[in-house]
């Protein structure tokens, strides 16, 4: 008798444990400060490009996803140009946040993603890929809905030789 008490006890508490939930774990608290929409600052200027982003949260909250339009007009004898591209922001198994990265000129790019402590600066790099360049990506949030942006690139074979190829600052479209 005591062993069907036992076992009865032992797998009501098993049940309770299966069915209460994990507490909520905010992936994104470190992301936060970016979503919305961007516009890239000093627009409009002869010889600058102009650009715009959105990141927002989808497929309800578990990926973040990132669009981005830039238009570049012709300069040097090169012809205006306009890049799209698209990043969706993920947790990976593990808990690892990670990103992938396509854009319309062919490029896919896997990035391992960290925040600073202070929950200001959010790092993408690149992972190794034999002969080919690394790539690091850096948002950081400054006051009055500013952003930071680097871009960063470096050569295959030295991968943390990184020279900024594009930096600029955004500013939080109003709503």
């Amino acid at each position: 008798m005591r062993r069907i008490l036992w076992l009865a006890l032992l797998a009501g508490a098993f049940q309770v444990g299966v069915g209460q939930a994990a507490p909520e774990v905010d992936t994104w608290a470190a992301c936060k400060f970016l979503l919305g929409e961007w516009v890239g600052e000093g627009e409009g200027k002869p010889g600058q490009g102009s650009g715009q982003f959105s990141l927002a949260l989808d497929l309800d909250g578990k990926v973040m996803v990132r669009r981005n339009h830039s238009e570049y007009p012709a300069s040097g004898g090169r012809p205006a140009a306009k890049h799209d591209d698209l990043m969706v922001i993920y947790k990976a198994p593990g808990g690892q946040v990670k990103a992938s990265y396509w854009d319309n000129e062919g490029h896919v790019i896997q990035y391992a993603v960290s925040a600073s402590p202070d929950g200001r600066i959010l790092t993408m790099v690149s992972d190794p890929v034999r002969g080919a360049p690394r790539f690091r990506l850096t948002y950081t949030g400054g006051k009055e809905d500013t952003l930071g942006i680097k871009f960063e690139m470096s050569p295959p074979g030295q991968a943390d030789a990184f020279k900024t190829y594009l930096e600029g600052n955004c500013r939080r479209k109003k709503a």
